[in-house]
């Protein structure tokens, strides 16, 4: 499991291990982790390659002043561009003695100065306010087309909320390297965007660290939840999904959702709805069975005027339902607690009537805000879907690819984790699972190129078998 820790969390945990290691001990441990980082990164042949340092007055700014020391003993040419007036002393100390420079105004410019090979900013550490200063917004500036390495979160993010000020002036990092546990802005866009490639590296927090704010499953967190067939299973014990979604108008969403649905991990997937989509699904997917007994509904996709008829059948024989596109428009506020909504950023402001461009700066508050008023479990669909339980709990899904933000793809999704839910995993768990299959199922079938939802779908059994495999070869 890959968790990530508030700023809160994180300082406790310091400190309660400072208190059992030598002054310095944590910080070197950071340093030398950073510089390996960075040197893995020039690699190969980093003899007298250039890194400048952007160095502020925080506890990152000593992380990068003592790495540069590291790097400056192997032979680099280390500068750091002190943006401060109360830089660390004695990391100062240690890269002027390594070898290392600095300065207060900056590298050299004009027409024959070198530009660093690397940039290391450790301008602001996690404890610092959303934004950048002016000096060191034009520095960063000044060095864009640089690979920039960050010390523990890009400078100027939102490192608890993974939002980015509203005045744009932050890092956009290639790599972050960070200590200890991932925090929020990793995980959690438009943060993680900035984050780049984010590398963890042990300091030791793990046994002083609480329940974490956030998690992203991993390959065998999601083994250890898919449900799998009992030796006395029969189609009815694996678990029945029931699938209202589609009309005359859009029968192609409530074939995605059926399609879905059918990726072998319920027992039996029924279709109940408009004729035009029924003779489709019966066509392409045979399996399919009608009207009956149902352990989990999926309703919506596709679903137009029809919407609000089809989500109060399915709540009336009182099972998990999810619920998508244009049934969220008639849920009730505060009513089932065994429901996963799952809205993108447009039905989400909708839901809170708010405007898109709000919930797409911060989407984890506004999902948030929507699973305490629903009452339920709240599926945010994006580049990194947020799922959200109303009792706090918040999972990341760092599966998937750009290509995934295709028509029909979020009605597969739907039709998914209601297959979950019909297999018996609880309504959290079959969003979060259900979410990280769906990513993995489109980088499988993309192989780097673009699919369609058609594509997902189809690689929904063998990216569960990979799974279930790797967990007992």
């Amino acid at each position: 499991m890959r968790q990530a820790h508030t700023v809160e969390q994180v300082r406790a945990a310091e400190a309660a291990l400072m208190a059992r290691l030598p002054e310095g001990a944590l910080m070197q441990r950071a340093a030398h982790g950073l510089a390996h980082a960075v040197l893995d990164l020039l690699a190969p042949g980093t003899y007298g390659r250039r890194v400048l340092l952007l160095v502020g007055s925080g506890d990152n700014g000593g992380d990068a002043l003592y790495a540069g020391a590291v790097l400056a003993r192997r032979g680099l040419a280390v500068t750091a561009w002190l943006l401060s007036d109360r830089a660390h002393e004695g990391g100062v100390a240690a890269l002027r003695a390594a070898g290392g420079t600095t300065t207060t105004t900056g590298p050299t410019t004009g027409p024959g100065a070198s530009r660093p090979d690397v940039v290391v900013d450790g301008i602001v550490g996690i404890g610092g306010q959303p934004g950048l200063r002016p000096a060191a917004a034009a520095a960063l500036a000044g060095l864009a087309g640089v690979p920039l390495v960050a010390v523990d979160t890009p400078s100027g993010v939102g490192v608890d909320t993974g939002e980015l000020p509203a005045d744009g002036d932050h890092a956009r990092a290639d790599v972050t390297i960070t200590f200890g546990t991932h925090k929020l802005a990793h995980l959690v866009d438009p943060a993680a965007a900035a984050s780049g490639v984010v590398h963890l590296v042990d300091i030791g927090l793990d046994p002083y660290l609480p329940a974490p704010a956030a998690e992203a499953l991993q390959t065998a967190d999601v083994a250890a939840l898919l449900p799998r067939p009992s030796a006395d299973a029969q189609k009815y014990s694996r678990g029945v999904v029931g699938v209202r979604a589609g009309s005359a108008a859009y029968p192609g969403a409530g074939l995605l959702s059926v399609a879905g649905a059918s990726c072998g991990l319920a027992g039996m997937v029924r279709y109940v709805g408009d004729a035009v989509v029924h003779d489709l699904v019966r066509e392409q997917h045979p399996e399919v069975v009608g009207q009956g007994r149902v352990q989990a509904w999926v309703v919506g996709s596709g679903s137009g005027d029809g919407a609000a008829g089809t989500l109060a059948e399915a709540l009336a024989d009182g099972v998990p339902t999810v619920v998508d596109a244009d049934a969220l428009a008639h849920v009730t506020r505060g009513g089932r607690s065994d429901l996963v909504l799952t809205p993108h950023a447009g039905e989400l402001a909708r839901m809170l009537d708010v405007d898109r461009e709000v919930v797409e700066a911060r989407p984890l508050a506004h999902a948030r805000a929507a699973a305490d008023a629903y009452g339920t479990v709240v599926l945010l669909k994006g580049p990194h879907t947020l799922v959200v339980h109303p009792d706090g709990r918040v999972r990341v899904t760092t599966t998937g690819l750009p290509w995934l933000a295709t028509a029909g793809a979020g009605d597969v999704l739907g039709g998914l984790v209601g297959a979950l839910a019909a297999a018996g995993l609880e309504p959290y768990d079959a969003a979060s699972v259900g979410s990280w299959l769906h990513g993995a199922a489109a980088t499988q079938a993309s192989r780097g190129g673009p699919i369609t939802a058609g594509d997902v779908a189809r690689a929904l059994p063998r990216v569960a078998r990979d799974v279930l495999r790797q967990s007992h070869p």
